[in-house]
This record gives C-alpha cells, sequence and structure tokens, in this order.
C-alpha cells in the first residue's frame, strides 16, 4: 500500500490501518487465536498503524497486541490511548481522567503491556473538562521528551481544543469518527486541521457496519454488544437507516466493489492527509477492507456516492446520550 504523512513531526503510515477494539470487546465473541492471525496477515499486506488503547478490555487489547507483535515490533506503529470512561471487569466505572499523574501511570502500564519501551502514537481518548487542556498536552509533551512517546494527538476534540493542545506541543493526529454516513468534521474541524498541518485517523469507516447493510437491530444484539446501545440500529432509526445503507450496497455492486471497499475508498479520496483505520477481528474483512486501497474513484462516481448518501438524512445521533457527552463539540 501507498504511505500516508500525518502531520508535520515526520509520522508516516501505510494508508489504511487496523483498529482493534472489536478483537477484545464490544462486537460480540472474542477469539485471541483468530485476532492475533489477523494483525499477521495486515502486517503481511503491509499495514503499518495499529490502534489500540487501554480501555478496551479494559487493558486485555494492548495485552493482545503485545503478544502478536513480538518479534516483529519494528514493523508497526502502535497508537494507544488514555482517559476513557471505562467499564472495570468488577462492573464499577472508571471515570474519564487526564490528570497528569494519571497519564504518566497509564503510558507506563501501556509499555508493559505493549511489551515495548515506547508508544509510537499516543491520545488523549476523550477530552477531560476537568484538566486544562494545556496541562494534558504538557505532560505528553514531557514524555515525548523521555522516548516513551514519538507523537501526539487528540481523540474526538473541538476546534478550541484542538488549537489549545497544538499550542503547547504540534499535534500530528486528530482521531475522530468519519464516513460517508458521518461528516460532522468537515465544517470546522477538518479545515483547522488542514491550515494548522494536522492530520486525520477515522475511525468507523463502515459506520461500525451499517454501511455494509449487514447489521442487525439493536434489540437483537445482546446487552454487552455496543450495537445494541447504537441509537441508528433502533426503532423506525433503523428502517430509515438501512434504506441509505442498500444504496451504497447497490451503487457498490453496479461498479463490481463490495460496500466496504466503495466505503473505505470514499474516505480515501477526501485527502492523503487522512488514513481510515477499519476494524475487524477476522482474517477475510481485513482482506476486503485492505483491497480499497486499489479502487479507484472518479468523479461522476464520487457523485454517484454523493447523491446516494446525504448524511445530514442520517437518522439517530452516533452515541446514546450518556457517550454523546464526552465528544468535544
Amino acid at each position: 500500500m501507498e504511505h500516508r504523512k500525518l502531520g508535520s513531526q515526520g509520522l508516516e503510515v501505510a494508508q489504511i490501518g487496523l483498529g482493534c477494539m472489536g478483537m477484545s470487546q464490544w462486537y460480540g465473541a472474542t477469539d485471541d487465536k483468530e485476532s492475533i492471525a489477523t494483525v499477521h496477515r495486515a502486517l503481511e499486506l503491509g499495514v503499518t498503524m495499529l490502534d489500540t488503547a487501554e480501555a478496551y478490555g479494559p487493558f486485555d487489547n494492548e495485552e493482545l497486541l503485545g503478544k502478536a507483535l513480538e518479534g516483529r515490533r519494528d514493523q508497526v506503529v502502535i497508537a494507544t490511548k488514555f482517559g476513557f470512561p471505562m467499564k472495570m471487569k468488577d462492573g464499577s466505572t472508571a471515570p474519564v481522567n487526564s490528570r497528569p499523574e494519571h497519564i504518566v501511570e497509564v503510558v507506563e502500564a501501556s509499555l508493559r503491556r505493549l511489551r515495548t519501551d515506547h508508544i509510537d502514537v499516543l491520545y488523549q481518548h476523550r477530552v477531560d473538562p476537568g484538566v486544562p487542556i494545556e496541562d494534558v498536552v504538557g505532560t505528553m509533551a514531557e514524555l515525548v521528551a523521555q522516548g516513551k512517546v514519538r507523537y501526539l494527538g487528540l481523540c474526538e476534540a473541538g476546534e478550541n481544543t484542538i488549537r489549545r493542545a497544538h499550542a503547547v506541543h504540534p499535534l500530528s493526529v486528530i482521531q475522530s469518527e468519519y464516513s460517508v454516513w458521518e461528516r460532522n468534521l468537515e465544517d470546522g474541524v477538518l479545515p483547522l486541521l488542514r491550515a494548522e498541518g494536522i492530520g486525520l485517523v477515522g475511525f468507523c469507516p463502515l459506520g461500525r457496519g451499517f454501511l455494509t447493510g449487514s447489521v442487525d437491530r439493536a434489540e437483537n444484539y445482546p446487552e454487552d454488544d455496543f450495537r445494541s446501545h447504537d441509537p441508528r440500529l433502533q426503532g423506525e432509526n433503523y428502517d430509515h437507516n438501512m434504506a441509505i445503507a442498500a444504496k451504497i450496497k447497490d451503487l457498490a455492486a453496479r461498479h463490481g466493489l463490495t460496500p466496504a471497499q466503495l466505503a473505505i475508498a470514499w474516505v480515501l479520496h477526501q485527502g492523503d492527509d487522512i488514513v481510515p483505520i477499519p476494524g475487524t477481528k477476522r482474517r477475510t474483512y481485513l482482506e476486503e477492507n485492505l483491497s480499497a486501497a486499489e479502487v479507484r474513484l472518479d468523479a461522476e462516481l464520487l457523485r454517484e456516492i454523493a447523491d446516494a448518501v446525504d448524511s445530514a438524512q442520517v437518522a439517530g445521533p452516533r452515541y446514546n446520550e450518556r457517550m454523546m457527552a464526552f465528544i468535544d463539540r
């Protein structure tokens, strides 16, 4: 695959990365053996960015990657995160926490779980309203100076936060949901990133599977599956949104593509400063997703996609009320 430069600090990765969250939680049964095989296959096919977080599991996903990457560490860019409101294994919930001393503790623990001496990209997972972003990024910058972290980023941050953070230490990337189905970044955040020379890492380029047309109604998933709480899969929202997914499926079929290939290719065509990280825990889907790198969308097909999917007409917010409260915009 081709590589893309993100930010101006030297970060360069393959044009499609791999989101690893589903290997450890939220999307049904997990299979560590298949997940590790998926990671290895991703490396064989040229993927260089692997995305994880302490919150995934929690902790299990970093441990899984540490095991999968033994002897292969120099082939990858590991991105991990701190500060998410985590549901712990005992049923309790750890709040958003970006206190400087906690950041240091989390990074040390992540290094141990990942079996490495440095984290390539460190993100603040969600903005903590109780800690000034200057203090957060100042602590992250100290970790860069110590050689424990190479590049910095924020997740789901708004324009004001990005400006303030970038003034303390250059950000290489912002991570946020971005797809033909979810385009809330385009009016404010994305223009700011381009003005400041910051890259975008887009998660959920398949709309949590919705753009493939393969997801079920929310009520048909177990309570511990993220999709059971997705407003876009509930009631009339589901019926409305499936009609949109059907348009993508039909358009993809007419051009000899799968819906996943069309959706990921669309993200790739939005600029060479954007890297999508579709998540999967199976080699079959990985290979399908990565083949989007070979798809070329001409102006006519891009127009057809725009006509088929008006993101303003998608029914329902992308998170439930509790989770939307953690989005910094």
